[in-house]
């Protein structure tokens, strides 16, 4: 699966499959002090939600809102909808379970990119003028839409002859502590794996 410029609705995956790989990288980069930094960097989850933050080009919030409700929402520096010459209401058509707040706090500071919702099994975002080059999103998303760039991802923490073991297994909602305490005490860059941090990791995005 693929990302047109600018995104559609139908680019991206199942909110649970796209939920699934996100909370897969946020397991297996946590660490304790990732949790507890004002301003993390890289892919993590809290009470709001996943997060992806390279603190430089993009940052992303991924929030689950109920059953089969899931907002996201962020900017990638490729996004030309704030720079529109007619401006762009990202929030046009949303549902009444968005979090408004949160969005029109981000519009005020000119920190958002785009948005899109799923309900009832689709994802579905504002309409955008014919003449929008990019929105953001496949600079954003590519990485957890398309599976080969999530297995990526995962190679400083894994060998890579057990990417696909463990997305299997992601996808299927079948990550069990015991898989992640099977992949040893150091990541495949030599860093220490901090497995409380990822048990933690693992049960928070199966609450939230």
């Amino acid at each position: 699966m693929t990302i047109e410029r600018p995104g559609r609705p139908e680019d991206l995956p199942p909110a649970e499959l796209l939920w699934a790989r996100w909370a897969l990288i946020a397991a297996l980069e946590a660490t304790s002090a990732k949790e507890t930094d004002r301003y993390p960097v890289g892919v993590w989850i809290d009470d709001e939600g996943l997060h992806l933050d390279d603190c430089g080009c993009t940052w992303w919030t991924y929030s689950r809102l109920g059953e089969g409700r899931y907002v996201l929402y962020g900017e990638d520096e490729s996004s030309g909808v704030k720079w529109h010459e007619t401006p762009i209401d990202m929030l046009a058509g949303g549902p009444d379970w968005l979090p408004y707040e949160e969005l029109r706090d981000r519009l005020a500071g000119n920190e958002l990119g785009c948005v899109y919702w799923y309900e009832n099994g689709a994802w579905a975002r504002a309409p955008y003028p014919d003449d929008l080059d990019d929105d953001g999103l496949d600079c954003g998303m590519s990485r957890f839409v398309e599976r080969g760039e999530t297995r990526v991802m995962m190679f400083d923490c894994v060998d890579p002859a057990r990417a696909d073991e463990l997305l299997d297994a992601a996808e299927a909602g079948a990550v069990t502590p015991e898989l992640l305490e099977g992949l040893g005490e150091r990541r495949r860059d030599g860093d220490p794996r901090d497995l409380p941090a990822m048990l933690r990791t693992l049960a928070r995005a199966r609450a939230v």
